[in-house]
Order: structure tokens, then sequence, then C-alpha cells
């Protein structure tokens, strides 16, 4: 077997990383006697250590002061979301004005599509890829429906072209350009779920406005995933989750995105009042005044309990840097990728793009010989403590997450799989 499989091989490659001590950081659960390999981060990041310590900070200042905690004291709550404003807009590649921690990520695609998805005679239409995140597409038809337009004529489902359930890009411009006279809206993923495909968001921005039509992206396996721009890529909106790779904990505060030639935007809005602006909220008045910004799109006082862990997430990707953490990645899934290739090849087929640039750390892995061999296989690794996730009919998905994943973890997994096809043959 190749020197890939030995343990001094990925020693090695961990003693080099200069992130490996940001694993210290994390809370990683136990199997047995031993840490799990955990590669779930695509579903359910890991709690960062210092999460506790900003929950406590909260409920302490609630024991001691009440309701002045919202105006006295550290960390107060009044302004309490824009203490994860500039890190968060730092991850995202924005201003910081143009994002905003608020709600859940459907709640903020319903926000967004109310303001940024307007219909008109010509233009009714709305463009996501075929096989999207069931909630994006129940987002989306509902929205339809509510205008009173049928999603049989307004919901244009593109399929992908490539082997693998992948997209080309010609094919995306193709299906943007086609339709571009009927398009309202192009809603797009920043890394497709089932596949772990990422794409082009500076690209399909540039074709979509090129044909009138208005450009969003839900990028819940994007954040914390890639390095991205949003301002620069000329995105309209975007809308996000924070329990993924950004490690906030479970059904955390979301995030969206909108962009800075917005800010002051007379588009319609479902508005709430923590949305006006700060200056005269107290006043109480009857017109709405929203902030300029993302916040201006804020309805309720945020959750302060569930904003708390994205502090401490936040931390760590600042310390990290999302220029390191992608190059880690690179190296973690592309080691992956290796194993996989040079002894593994007759077990699992990867489905995702070979190609860096298009892909995070998510790999997603077609077992060979159908549904039920996958599912033994997916329950063996369960029994092994390695963590993962299945997507129906046969793929199991493995996502190396750069903070706390390392290269001993991947070749216990890449063992793991040796051991199951011995055992099985």
């Amino acid at each position: 077997m190749s020197d890939l499989f030995t343990d001094a091989h990925a020693a090695a490659l961990d003693a080099a990383d200069p992130l490996r001590g940001y694993r210290d950081q994390f809370l990683l659960p136990r199997h047995g006697d031993r840490e799990q390999a955990y590669f779930c981060g695509n579903s359910l990041g890991l709690q960062p250590r210092g999460a506790r310590a900003h929950v406590e900070q909260v409920l302490d200042k609630w024991a001691t002061e009440a309701v002045e905690g919202h105006f006295t004291g550290q960390a107060q709550w009044m302004p309490y979301h824009e203490l994860v404003r500039d890190p968060l807009a730092e991850v995202v590649g924005a201003e910081p004005s143009e994002v905003v921690a608020m709600n859940s990520l459907t709640a903020n695609l319903h926000l967004m599509m109310v303001s940024f998805y307007r219909p008109t005679i010509e233009r009714t239409a709305i463009l996501v890829e075929a096989g999207s995140f069931p909630s994006d597409r129940y987002a989306v038809e509902s929205q339809l429906r509510y205008r009173g337009l049928p999603p049989a004529h307004t919901l244009i489902e593109l399929a992908p072209d490539l082997p693998g359930g992948l997209f080309s890009m010609e094919a995306i411009e193709r299906a943007i350009r086609e339709h571009g006279k009927r398009l309202a809206l192009v809603l797009w993923p920043g890394v497709q779920y089932r596949t772990g495909q990422a794409f082009d968001l500076a690209e399909i921005a540039r074709i979509t406005h090129e044909v009138g039509a208005i450009c969003g992206f839900d990028l819940a396996h994007a954040v914390g995933n890639l390095p991205l721009q949003l301002h620069d890529s000329g995105a309209d909106f975007a809308v996000w989750c924070h329990y993924k790779y950004m490690n906030a904990g479970p059904g955390a505060v979301a995030g969206c995105f909108v962009h800075a030639r917005h800010a002051r935007t007379d588009r319609p809005r479902f508005a709430g009042w923590w949305g006006h602006e700060a200056a005269t909220r107290f006043r109480m008045g009857p017109e709405f005044v929203p902030t300029p910004g993302a916040d201006g799109w804020q309805l309720s006082n945020p959750p302060i309990l569930a904003l708390a862990p994205l502090r401490a997430a936040l931390d760590l990707f600042a310390g990290a840097g999302m220029a390191a953490l992608r190059g880690k990645s690179v190296r973690l899934t592309g080691y992956l990728e290796a194993l996989i290739d040079a002894g593994l090849a007759d077990v699992l087929d990867v489905v995702t793009p070979r190609d860096p640039a298009q892909r995070g750390c998510q790999l997603s892995l077609r077992v060979a010989g159908g549904r039920e061999r996958g599912r033994a296989l997916f329950g063996f690794l369960g029994a092994q403590g390695i963590v993962g996730d299945w997507r129906e009919p046969d793929v199991i998905r493995i996502s190396p997450a750069p903070l706390y994943n390392t290269h001993a973890d991947v070749l216990r997994f890449a063992r793991a799989v040796e051991q199951w096809r011995s055992a099985a043959a």
C-alpha cells in the first residue's frame, strides 16, 4: 500500500500544519476511549471551547442586571448584534454595513424575496438548480404561489449537464441567457449540498445582471468553508446559516448580505421595529424609517443567547484567517482524495469536482454496489466512531473541516473503509 496510508506520513503532514493548534479550541465528542473522527461539519460544526463563556456572560448579565443589561456594562444587549458585524463581514468579504446576523436562513430568504423578487408582466420567472435544498425550493414555490403565479410556468429548474449531478458554467450561462427576458431572479447555491460543487459567484452575478435580473445566493455550505468576496461579486443579496462550518451551534442565528448599492433602497420589505433607524427607534413613531444597509431588514431584537456562541466562533476565524483555512482545506481534502484514488477507488467514487477551485472541504462519495452496500459501510463507519453523513440513495458526505480535522482523522477514515472492504469480501 502507498506511503500515503502510513501513520508517519499523516503525522508529518499534521506536524507541518500551521493551524494545528486550533483543534484544541473545540470540544470533540468521544467514541469509547478516543475522540471521534468527525467529518460532519457540513451539517453541524463542533462546539468552540469559548462558546460557554460567552453564553454564561449573557446569563450572568441577565441575573445581575436584568433589563438594564440592554444598556449597561460589557457586551450590552441593545447593540449586541454589532459585536459580530465586523468579523462576519471579514469572513464573507463584505462591507460591515452589508451583513447582519438575524433569524434563520429560510426566514431571511423569504425576507429577501419580498424585497428583491418583484415580478412584472414581462419578468416572472425564478431560476434555481434542480435538486436544490428542499427548504429553498419550498420557499421559492411558496413565494410564487403567494403572488398567484403558477410554479409550473414560473419556476425554472436547471438540470445538471455533467456526470454525477454537476453543472458546467456554460450550462448555467446558457440557461440564464435563454430565459433572460422573463427572468426576475436567479437564486443559486455557493456550494451544492449534495455534490459539494462550488460555483463562480461573481460570474453568475455578472451574467444575471446582464440580462436584467436580480441575483441572490444561498451560501449555507459556502460560508466558513470558502473565501468569499460578496461585495466584489456584485450579488444583490445572500443568505446563510451559522451552524455548519461556522460552528455557532444547533439552530444558530443565520446571516444575511445586502449589497451596498441597495443600502437605501425603496424596494418594499416586511418591516419590523428593530429594522428602524437606531437614532429614532425609541420615539415609537408610526412611520418606518429603515436603517441603511442590511440592518434595515431586521424585524425584532436579536436573540442574545443564540448570538453568543457565534462570537466565540468568529474569534477563531479571525485568528486563523480565511486564506490560511482555505490552504489547509485544500490540503486535507486533497489528502482524502489521494487516499481514495490510491487504494479505495473500487469502493468509493468521488462525485465532487476534482478541481479544488470547484469545491470546498466536502467530498461526496458514491459507494459502489448501491444503497444497501452504502448503508452497510455508513453503519460500519459510525460503529468505529467516524462520523460523516448520508444522502440518498448511495452517497456518503465526508467534510474535513480545517479548524479541527487532521490528516490523521482522514487516514482513520480511509483505513476503516479498507477494513470494511476486507470484511465484506
